[in-house]
């Protein structure tokens, strides 16, 4: 019953959507049904309170020539009709936005079988996230394989639906929604892109790749995902602080970043708890903790004693770590960094060991490839 409210309530955003004005839209909203924003019951109700608002105001718009794609007919039971497909497992959000992908190549219209849009134009495609990170993630490594033709025709709008939602386009979901209500344009953000001397990888992420302490948080938090109530990455925030230089060697690290021109900008050798690098400043992991608060698009913690880092741990909420001695922020395009010891990466929320003959690796900024919209829901 939730997701047929929710299916109705966006096909009917949708179809009075501004954005690509002038061209058939063809939408495909792909949900994780084990997500927070769904399963928790006073999320659920915050969130239709706001997309059912939302509706309302785009039902002010003219309606459009819109529909749902075929990859939605087709794979999305009950609710494709409306646009809607569900994920059953991990990795179904990338398989189907590869069919959205091949759907979008052949230029389809909005229903299999029918004829060419009726005003000639080549449909553009609005791919719907409603999940956490771990759905965009998949999502958008998808998108950013497609060939370049493709990702011209479509764009992705992450909704803030799950329990980590900081990679969304907005924290919340009226403000998401606002970007197909509103006048806006078509943006393009950058990967972040890890790859290693051992051939491990290439690895993507979307909002901030970062290798230590963090990422020994995610990979405890999904480990233990859906065995410990509330909010287990606080928990493991709360226990790395303690114990992970216990359960992973803290040594030296060398690191050094250079440019969008290929110049050095800063190289050192230190004792890292983490390493951060963000597609851009102010950005956030871990459901809105302010690892990157200001411009900067790298942070580098160094090593403290155990009562410092109780004593800092809750400064990373306020984003204000960024005045004590122990931070170090800077600005770069790639960030090549090495250790004699393994580490754990974290991707966006996934997280993988890196090993000595991993090392060096870099993590470097692609190009802008992901299309998203641009307007006045954004967070920046």
């Amino acid at each position: 019953m939730i997701f047929d409210e929710f299916a109705s309530l966006l096909s009917g955003i949708c179809s009075h959507s501004l954005l690509a004005a002038g061209r058939p839209l063809v939408w495909t909203i792909i949900a994780n049904p084990k997500a927070g924003g769904f399963t928790i019951k006073s999320r659920w109700n915050k969130h239709y309170a706001m997309i059912k608002n939302c509706a309302l105001v785009a039902n002010k718009n003219p309606v459009r020539e819109a529909g749902p794609s075929q990859t939605a007919l087709r794979e999305g039971g009950s609710t494709g009709s409306l646009g809607l497909v569900l994920t059953k497992a991990a990795g179904d959000a990338g398989e189907i936005t590869g069919a959205l992908i091949r759907e979008a190549s052949a230029g389809g219209g909005t229903e299999s079988g029918k004829a060419a849009p009726k005003n000639g134009g080549r449909p553009f495609y609005l791919i719907i996230t409603a999940g956490g990170d771990g759905t965009s993630l998949e999502v958008l490594t998808s998108i950013y394989h497609a060939p370049a033709e493709v990702r011209e025709n479509l764009v992705v709008l992450r909704l803030p639906m799950g329990t980590g939602n900081d990679g969304a386009d907005a924290w919340e979901v009226d403000k998401a929604l606002d970007l197909l209500i509103e006048p806006s344009g078509i943006g393009r953000q950058r990967a972040l892109r890890l790859t290693t001397a051992g051939g491990k990888g290439p690895f993507l992420a979307f909002n901030i790749l970062s290798v230590g302490l963090d990422a020994f948080v995610t990979h405890m938090t999904n480990k233990m995902k859906g065995k410990l109530p509330g909010d287990s990455y606080k928990l493991w925030v709360d226990i790395a602080s303690l114990l992970y230089d216990r359960l992973y060697k803290v040594g030296s690290m060398d690191v050094r970043s250079l440019d969008g021109a290929g110049r050095e900008v800063k190289a050192f050798r230190e004792k890292l708890l983490l390493l951060a690098v963000g597609e851009s400043g102010n950005r956030t992991y871990g459901s809105h903790k302010k690892i990157l608060p200001d411009g900067r698009n790298v942070c580098a913690i160094k090593q403290m004693p155990l009562l410092r880092k109780i004593a800092l741990k809750e400064l990373f909420s306020r984003g204000t770590h960024i005045d004590k001695p122990e931070a170090i922020l800077w600005n770069a395009n790639s960030v090549e960094f090495s250790a004699q010891y393994p580490i754990l990466a974290q991707m966006d929320g996934e997280a993988v060991l890196l090993e000595v003959k991993d090392f060096p690796a870099v993590i470097e900024l692609t190009e802008p490839v992901i299309p998203i919209i641009k307007g006045v829901g954004n967070r920046e």
